[in-house]
């Protein structure tokens, strides 16, 4: 019985985040935990696999934000200038 109660907390860890935000945090703490050295090598591995299935949804989702930018660029990465930024440099430059 105790196989049947872990398998589903196994299946709820290893669901998709909502956002990259929540797995980002959710990856800070397993790095977090794992560099305390408080975890069995179970949990260690466990908590390996989670942060790589974590690791690999963060990515994806920078991907898609940088192909989402190339978009509404039309195809061409252009310099981020803070507002305020381009008139001071205007201005001091004049």
């Amino acid at each position: 019985m105790p196989k049947t109660e872990k398998e589903p907390k196994a299946e709820s860890e290893a669901r998709q985040p909502k956002d990259f935000e929540s797995a980002l945090n959710e990856l800070e703490a397993l790095v977090l935990d794992m560099e305390n050295g408080d975890l069995s090598l179970e949990d260690s591995l466990a908590a390996y696999k989670r942060g790589m299935e974590l690791s690999s949804f963060c990515q994806k989702k920078l991907e898609d934000a940088e192909l989402q930018i190339k978009v509404l660029e039309n195809g061409m990465l252009k310099d981020y200038i803070p507002r305020g930024r381009d008139d001071g440099i205007n201005n001091g430059n004049a």
